[in-house]
């Protein structure tokens, strides 16, 4: 009996392929560990897991700079964040519009922030702006780029929750005697959110990650106090670890709690 794609994409494996795919599963995980294992013996065998290299992290103020440098990081991705969803709703609705002097800049705009890397629209506003009298705080340097490259995401994460929208749900509304906007922001919208929250905080991650950049402005963000730890211990991968498992800890908040905003609202 022949199977449509949908059943082989989408039903239930049959015994046989759960067995190959806990097989596989079970090769992979023994691959990594081994591969886990040999790079830690290669940090034990260059001395970089030597208790000189920890000890530091017993001292009060080394958590104090480290916990600064954290704040940093989540001060600039809030604000980037925040630049984003705003600016991607402007960016969705000049889309959206029917008036093609407002969706062609709109579209010109997302395609360009879209194409243009986070790093490079940094060392714009680090190099070019105060060359042209421009001159922005180290804060805004890090934050304005990255919120601006994450709006164009932004706005198209969005779109994709209007598009999955039914099409009758709008019909409704608008026989309803609804304008336009209200269609949009009273029925259209909310229920676009519903399908695109685990999407929009799974952008977070994403603009957390960026915040990495700051060491381009000598923005005191996690990675660049991670930077000056390592200049004045030499502790290098000690350092790296706990900077890593910090920024793992965060992301994994994020991703619980897109895990919850994205269940089913009844």
């Amino acid at each position: 009996m022949s199977r449509s794609l949908e059943d082989i994409l989408f039903a239930a494996p049959d015994p046989q392929a759960r067995a190959v795919t806990n097989a596989v599963s079970a090769i992979a995980a023994a691959v990594l560990l081994l591969l886990a294992v040999a790079i830690v013996f290669r940090f034990h065998s260059a001395g970089q897991l030597d208790a000189p290299y920890w000890e530091f992290f017993a001292w009060p103020t080394t958590w104090s700079f480290l916990a600064k440098g954290l704040l940093g990081t989540l001060a600039s991705s809030a604000m980037a964040a925040v630049i984003a969803l705003a600016l991607g709703l402007v960016l969705l609705l000049g889309r959206l519009s029917r008036l093609r002097l407002m969706r062609w800049p709109s579209i010109a705009v997302i395609e360009f922030l879209r194409g243009t890397p986070t790093l490079l629209l940094i060392y714009v506003c680090f190099l070019v702006l105060p060359s042209v009298g421009i001159k922005l705080s180290t804060y805004w340097m890090l934050t304005l780029p990255i919120g601006l490259s994450t709006a164009a995401v932004v706005a198209e994460v969005y779109r994709a929750g209007v598009l999955a929208v039914p099409r009758g749900q709008t019909d409704a509304a608008r026989s309803l005697g609804l304008t336009e906007v209200q269609v949009f922001f009273f029925v259209v919208f909310p229920q676009a959110l519903r399908y695109i929250v685990p999407a929009l905080v799974a952008q977070l991650v994403i603009v957390v990650k960026d915040t990495t950049f700051g060491y381009v402005v000598t923005y005191g963000e996690l990675m660049q106090n991670a930077k000056v730890l390592i200049a004045n211990y030499h502790s290098l991968v000690p350092v790296y670890l706990v900077v890593a498992a910090l920024y793992c800890l965060v992301n994994y908040a994020i991703s619980k709690a897109s895990q919850r905003l994205g269940r089913p609202m009844h």
